[in-house]
């Protein structure tokens, strides 16, 4: 038999390893959604401004609820970084995660600022820009 034929490829991938810091927050004697306490309260404030925002019946209402979707992208990178032990919200290393879930927190919560009509965060470079693409000065 030749040498390429025996060497198989493994039935079970070997050598990967969880994250760090992806063992529950807390033991087996909570039930599971207590074990996993932060990404459930991330989940839980990710969800309540995505309530707000479907469900808000007055004018700029969809900010808020942007605002508090972005806050809870936010504490799950705060989280992240400070507690040793996050269960199910560890994906990739600590570093990448607090990077990956900062930006895209900082980024949900400055669009919602510069969210027209009437933004609460004017920012001249996108008056600017407005103005390339076609936009009236105001």
């Amino acid at each position: 038999m030749s040498e390429a034929r025996s060497r198989r490829r493994p039935v079970k991938t070997t050598g990967t390893l969880p994250p760090e810091g992806s063992a529950a927050a807390l033991g087996r004697e909570h039930s599971l959604p207590v074990r996993q306490w932060p990404i459930t309260l991330v989940l839980l404030v990710v969800g309540a401004g995505l309530a707000v925002t479907w469900f808000a019946d007055f004018q700029e209402g969809f900010k808020y609820g942007l605002l508090i979707l972005g806050g809870g992208v936010l504490l799950g990178a705060v989280l992240r970084l400070v507690l040793p032990e996050v269960g199910m919200l560890a994906v990739r290393s600590r570093f990448t995660d607090v990077i990956v879930l900062s930006v895209m927190g900082v980024s949900i919560v400055l669009l919602t600022l510069v969210a027209q009509p009437n933004p609460w965060l004017e920012i001249s470079l996108l008056d600017n820009i407005g103005q390339l693409i076609g936009r009236p000065r105001r």
